[in-house]
């Protein structure tokens, strides 16, 4: 049986017919990940900011500046309803070979020079390309989704103990000055997630619109108090050159500054634009993992170790592999170690309608998701939505809403 509670199908995975251990043995070895050559298409999600030039080149059409905007939430969402849910669980017998497999590694390692090369040539148009203020703008749009994307490819390497990994998490984050992102989220995240505790879980009744400044602020806060407190456990101050937020705000500084001397100052509004766009969708994003899911507490008054049913899940199979399967979100908070590509899906976690590209969509409307998600947190619950994370100011309200006293 899977880990996820499930039994994974046999059906042509080359299985011999035979004893347990000649079966395991069978399996270990010739079973192949069904996804393994589609992940390089997570390389398109980057690549779409080198597409707005030729597109207007060949079209003579400003719109295609936007075009981010119709990759990540037209196309995308489209392909996701019509390819459905991927289904496709790892082998445990092959989940170690997976593991260790180099060749999933250099899929979110290539992210990197195709992102900062799509970046180099939004800032050439910027400085010299002969666009209006809106074209400019638009292409900022554009090149700041692709930065949101690269937190995401920063997150997956973010998680390993290999150090030249992390170190390309940071650089990954130094494009949308979002560094604190490194510490907080494995430190503070994944600590308190589901937790009125924790900036990044969005409670019931609170908007998107509402979330992302509390979450953004208050991440930044614990992002400095955590590195703080271990930096004094060691007996270094704050301004130590091991502290880990000052190295990813370095990154951004060397970053930053040297496009500006390259390319000259008419290009900050719209570097700022690109970053500002891209840690918005993140946290937009991050909206969308636990929206009103809440930890039980146990005798001692002690949150519950997170498991399956403390994030939201969808098995979308576009949106999961430009997210490198970010969306079996409950896998990541059991396991965060596993790398992407043996994360499992699991039925036991509350499923979304759609994929995250298209939940974005819905939460940046605030009456629609409530619409769509209220109700299936209620589900969730079975009716007793005193359980939820709700949102403090509006909880007397949601509760008198639903019939409840307190």
């Amino acid at each position: 049986m899977s880990v996820d509670g499930r039994i994974p199908s046999l059906e042509g995975s080359g299985v011999a017919v035979g004893g347990r251990d000649s079966k395991a043995s069978e399996r270990s070895v010739r079973w192949q990940d069904n996804k393994r050559y589609l992940w390089m298409l997570g390389l398109l999600a980057p690549a779409s900011a080198l597409l707005p030039s030729q597109l207007v080149y060949w079209t003579g059409m400003p719109l295609f500046w936007w075009s981010g905007v119709l990759v990540f939430f037209v196309i995308i969402p489209v392909i996701d309803l019509i390819a459905g849910e991927d289904g496709h669980n790892p082998d445990a017998s092959a989940s170690e070979k997976l593991q260790n497999d180099r060749y999933y590694r250099w899929c979110t390692y290539l992210f990197l020079p195709v992102q900062f090369v799509g970046l180099f040539v939004a800032c050439w148009m910027w400085a010299y390309g002969n666009l209006n203020v809106v074209d400019k703008i638009g292409l900022a749009v554009t090149v700041g989704l692709v930065a949101g994307t690269g937190i995401n490819a920063a997150h997956e390497l973010g998680h390993r103990i290999e150090q030249h990994e992390r170190w390309l998490a940071k650089i990954a984050l130094s494009q949308t000055l979002y560094g604190h992102f490194f510490v907080e989220h494995n430190r503070g995240h994944h600590v308190r997630v589901a937790t009125p505790d924790d900036p990044a879980s969005a409670r019931l009744g609170e908007s998107v619109w509402s979330f992302v400044p509390r979450s953004t602020i208050l991440g930044l806060a614990s992002a400095w108090k955590l590195e703080a407190q271990r930096l004094r456990r060691k007996g270094r101050s704050v301004a130590s050159p091991t502290n880990a937020l000052l190295h990813t705000w370095l990154l951004s500084v060397v970053l930053f500054g040297s496009l500006l001397i390259v390319f000259g100052w008419s290009i900050a509004p719209y570097l700022l634009v690109q970053a500002i766009v891209g840690f918005v969708l993140l946290e937009m994003v991050n909206y969308v993992e636990h929206y009103a899911l809440l930890r039980e507490t146990n005798d001692r008054g002690r949150y519950v170790r997170c498991s399956p049913r403390h994030s939201w899940n969808s098995d979308r199979i576009c949106t999961n592999i430009f997210l490198y399967h970010l969306q079996r979100h409950s896998d990541h908070h059991a396991n965060p170690g596993k790398r992407y590509q043996t994360l499992l899906s699991c039925d036991e976690a509350p499923q979304l309608p759609a994929g995250y590209a298209s939940m974005v969509i819905l939460a940046a409307i605030p009456p629609l998701w409530r619409r769509v998600m209220d109700p299936r947190v209620s589900a969730h619950y079975q009716g007793d939505i005193a359980r939820a994370n709700i949102l403090p100011r509006k909880r007397a309200r949601i509760l008198a809403r639903a019939g409840r006293n307190g």
